[in-house]
């Protein structure tokens, strides 16, 4: 796993690198929602990291937000957000990060988090202890519900903000602080080092989660990921320390 988790390392600091070259430069926007922006920079960012992990594993498959890339039915299939936090990103706000992972045999094994404002690189493959810049970490140790900060995501969707903004009415008034800064990635993997205490979700992307979920896990926490049913391609989510009880 070494060899790939590398190489994911790589492409993420690639990546990163073209982002914070063209940080609060002038954007192409691509598409525009009500909640949502698509950036011409999100696409080549994608290009960028697909050209890296597909040149040196041809045989291996991209699933990215930006599209997909070679047979998706390989057993090696690297899920990617090439810029997790576009809103963030393009309003000038320096929170968004790189995230990218790998599943095989539908099992995740390499995830890595890069935030390339802060210069932070989450790691972690299967059965090892995540790491940030290369030192191990772990999820925090707060058992109290009163005294954790959790993070809720606000999803692009009216029917996902609908759902969770109750959730959130609710926490606030249990927890010591919530959050909603705008990057899942970014979520995870302040939940791995013990900066928050759990992350819940209930509309999200497989390319928001995938390389957190393993980078959670690794580090002591739990992951309850779920399949929505009513919504094509999206996934509940609740990551946490493993030790407080979110009472959902």
């Amino acid at each position: 796993m070494k060899h790939y988790l590398d190489a994911a390392e790589n492409a993420a600091r690639a990546a990163g690198k073209l982002l914070r070259e063209n940080f609060q430069r002038q954007q192409r926007v691509k598409a525009v929602a009500a909640h949502d922006i698509k950036l011409e920079i999100d696409v080549q960012a994608q290009e960028l990291i697909s050209k890296l992990l597909l040149e040196e594993f041809p045989a291996h498959a991209l699933y990215g937000e930006e599209g997909i890339v070679g047979d998706q039915s390989s057993d090696h299939q690297w899920i990617v957000d090439p810029l997790d936090g576009t809103v963030n990103y393009f309003y000038g706000i320096p929170h968004f990060c790189v995230s990218i992972a790998l599943r095989l045999h539908k099992e995740i094994v390499v995830g890595v988090i890069y935030d390339p404002i802060r210069g932070e690189m989450w790691t972690g493959q299967r059965g090892e202890v995540s790491k940030l810049n290369g030192a191990p970490i772990h999820v925090s140790d707060r058992a109290e519900l009163a005294e954790a900060v959790i993070s809720i995501g606000l999803a692009k969707t009216g029917e996902t903000i609908n759902t969770n903004f109750p959730l959130l009415q609710q926490m606030i008034h249990r927890v010591r602080k919530c959050r909603v800064l705008g990057s899942a990635a970014l979520d995870m993997a302040y939940v791995a080092c013990g900066r928050f205490d759990a992350y819940i979700e209930t509309g999200i992307s497989l390319w928001d989660i995938a390389a957190g979920s393993l980078l959670v896990e690794n580090a002591g926490g739990t992951v309850d990921l779920r399949p929505r049913e009513n919504m094509k391609d999206k996934y509940s989510i609740v990551a946490s320390n493993g030790l407080i009880d979110l009472k959902l």
